[in-house]
């Protein structure tokens, strides 16, 4: 199919991955009147309980790669670290959109740094670190406090280590060692925000407001949209995530994670080329949410509005919340104004994301309140 033709409503779409972002890329689809395909390594996944058809295999099986490509129109992602051969497998059956070339340079963060760099966009100081005596000689050269992380392979905090000043570099080396690192200047921030950009085939381009991010264990805890920040502070942050989804050439959904100093400036912290946790409140709160949008941007069609229907606030739901055993879900939909969003994974497990709540205000600050009310009342059980 030519890379200009819309591919329309009928057609069936392809997603790398099985997760809860497929699930409702899926969900999105198939309103929208497609089939949808998933492939991952795993059976009765979160995607595959919705989608069409539901391919088992792993990402280094090319004889099931290559068939799973002819049987779609277009390649999609929920996640962004496919192995580049499988991506370079797939696209020469099929069009894959984000192009493997995104994929590669967001899936390992020196390349992503370098890139974001090199384009002009605000990045915190940083070095390659692939010993412990570059470890050394970053720590001088951009200075301590920072955080060492994983080139490769790390979300949710994993992966990486704080370093403090007087901290012995050669000791908090030795888990690193034989990977390649990044050592980041630490960032004291003010607080941390994301803005979701969609960039569509034709170059069209929509942003969702800035989301304004709280971690509690390297793991995002509650999103709120529209953050509570200056006017002025969103729009230098849409445009930074625009140009960087430009830079990228990218067509699909990005998200752009920031730091926003006490200053006022913006810093870039990390980019998702696919929809994001902190995206998850467009689903019921915008007029098009992520999964929606990155259905539109991949087969060609127009992109949707991304304006809010209402103030909205977003909290992650842990296996943590079952360890006492079934969560009382009633308790925490007593409110009309809380949506409850399960991902259809068998086994909660401490730390691992099993669904998520939205809730509607006034503003949102009230949102906010409402969605930690009903999660803390699901826990409180008869």
């Amino acid at each position: 199919m030519s890379d200009r033709q819309p591919i329309l409503p009928g057609s069936t779409l392809g997603v790398m991955g099985s997760g809860q972002l497929g699930r409702m890329f899926a969900i999105a689809a198939r309103r929208m009147g497609y089939r949808v395909a998933t492939f991952s390594p795993d059976y009765d996944t979160p995607t595959g309980q919705v989608a069409d058809i539901e391919v088992t295999a792993g990402y280094d099986d090319e004889a099931k790669v290559r068939e799973f490509a002819k049987g779609v129109a277009v390649l999609t992602f929920e996640f962004e670290n496919v192995p580049s051969r499988t991506v370079a497998w797939a696209a020469e059956h099929c069009l894959v959109r984000p192009s493997g070339n995104v994929l590669h340079i967001c899936q390992h963060r020196l390349r992503e740094k370098n890139f974001l760099a090199a384009a002009g966009l605000p990045v915190a100081p940083f070095r390659e670190v692939a010993s412990a005596a570059q470890l050394a000689a970053a720590a001088r050269d951009i200075g301590l406090p920072g955080v060492l992380k994983t080139a490769a392979f790390g979300y949710d905090g994993k992966g990486q280590r704080k370093l403090l000043p007087g901290d012995d570099l050669a000791e908090a080396w030795k888990p690193f060692d034989g990977a390649s690192a990044v050592l980041e200047k630490f960032i004291a921030f003010e607080r941390e925000i994301s803005v979701l950009v969609a960039r569509g085939a034709d170059g069209a381009m929509t942003t969702w407001p800035v989301c304004e991010n709280e971690h509690a264990n390297h793991i995002l805890d509650i999103t709120c949209c529209p953050a509570r920040i200056p006017a002025p502070v969103a729009s230098r942050a849409r445009d930074i995530a625009t140009q960087a989804a430009r830079a990228l050439d990218l067509v699909g959904v990005l998200a752009v994670e920031m730091f926003l100093q006490h200053d006022g400036a913006i810093l870039i912290n990390e980019l998702a080329p696919r929809p994001h946790n902190s995206g998850h409140f467009s689903f019921d709160a915008s007029v098009t949410s992520q999964f929606e949008q990155q259905v539109r941007a991949v087969c060609g069609l127009p992109l949707g509005s991304t304006d809010s229907l209402q103030p909205a606030a977003m909290a992650n739901l842990l296996g943590d919340a079952w360890a006492n055993g079934e969560p009382d879900w009633a308790a925490a939909l007593a409110n009309g104004a809380v949506k409850l969003h399960l991902y259809g994974k068998a086994q909660p497990k401490p730390g691992r994301k099993m669904g998520h709540l939205v809730a509607f205000g006034r503003d949102v600050d009230e949102a906010a309140d409402i969605v930690r009310a009903a999660r803390a009342a699901l826990l409180h059980r008869r």
